[in-house]
């Protein structure tokens, strides 16, 4: 109950400050992930807004909640009882502001309490990174950069290398490393995308494991996926997604990000929808 009335009052507070923005909107999406021996699901929750700071200069704060659950399939003796719910909240703050006519930077921190059911300051994690963009030519654009991110798991240094190509107003390519994706738009209100992304999360144990001193759940992927976003109508916005885990791992580390027991979880199909509010 401690966690919903925080998570709740979290999101108050911000659709308050909101309205005294340019831009705003909230999103809510569920996806299901079944693979060999596990089930995973998860809800996820959030509300952002967008300020100009000048004609150079913007930025962007994305407040976020999400819930995953796992069901063990193959568990008679009910050996993982204790985790089989996460949740995160995280803060993502970006600024971004233009060097020069065709060069641009971008700056994000994202502190992030990712924890099962207790939520205390040793749960607070900080991941963010830097990239910076050059438009080649008129339809070309190169971002590169580095962050502190969880695609992996747990937290480490990762590049971020983006190779844009604008072909026309209904289709643009991006392809790159963590996130590639193919968009085309026939009009106005659809938009159909390819994309294909490594993606992964961490979550801190309540309690350390006595049998393997397990401190943290670890989970990471590359998912390819097919999506779809209708513009239903106004501002309203609903998105759907088929795609394929590839590579899927589900494991336990100590406190020093070692490996100390692995699920096996094999991989499996990831299907999602969602809905979106934009002003």
């Amino acid at each position: 109950m401690k966690v919903r009335f925080l998570v709740c009052s979290l999101f108050l507070i911000s659709f308050l400050g909101l309205k005294a923005q340019e831009n705003f909107g909230a999103t809510a999406n569920f996806k299901t992930e079944p693979t060999e021996k596990i089930n995973f699901s998860e809800t996820d929750v959030a509300v952002f807004y967008e300020k100009k700071l000048g004609t150079k200069s913007k930025i962007t704060n994305t407040l976020e909640y999400s819930n995953l659950k796992v069901n063990y399939e193959f568990n008679p003796y009910n050996f993982y009882a204790d985790e089989d719910k996460f949740n995160q909240v995280q803060n993502k703050f970006e600024y971004s502001s233009e060097i020069s006519e065709k060069t641009k930077w971008q700056f994000s921190v994202i502190p992030t309490a990712n924890f099962q059911s207790k939520l205390d300051f040793s749960n607070l994690t900080v991941l963010g990174s830097l990239t910076v963009s050059q438009q080649l030519t008129s339809k070309i654009n190169l971002i590169v950069g580095a962050g502190r991110t969880s695609i992996f798991g747990a937290p480490k240094i990762t590049p971020i290398v983006v190779f844009d190509y604008k072909m026309n107003e209904q289709t643009d390519f991006k392809i790159g490393f963590p996130d590639s994706r193919i968009s085309y738009s026939n009009n106005d209100r659809n938009q159909f995308s390819m994309t294909n992304s490594f993606n992964g999360n961490f979550y801190h144990l309540d309690e350390t494991n006595k049998d393997n001193n397990a401190e943290k759940a670890v989970l990471s992927q590359m998912t390819s996926a097919l999506e779809y976003e209708r513009n239903v109508t106004g501002n309203w916005f609903l998105n759907f997604k088929a795609g394929y885990d590839f590579n899927k791992k589900y494991n336990l580390l100590d406190n020093s990000d070692h490996k100390v027991y692995d699920y096996n979880s094999g991989n499996g199909y990831v299907l999602g929808i969602g809905i979106k509010y934009k002003q």
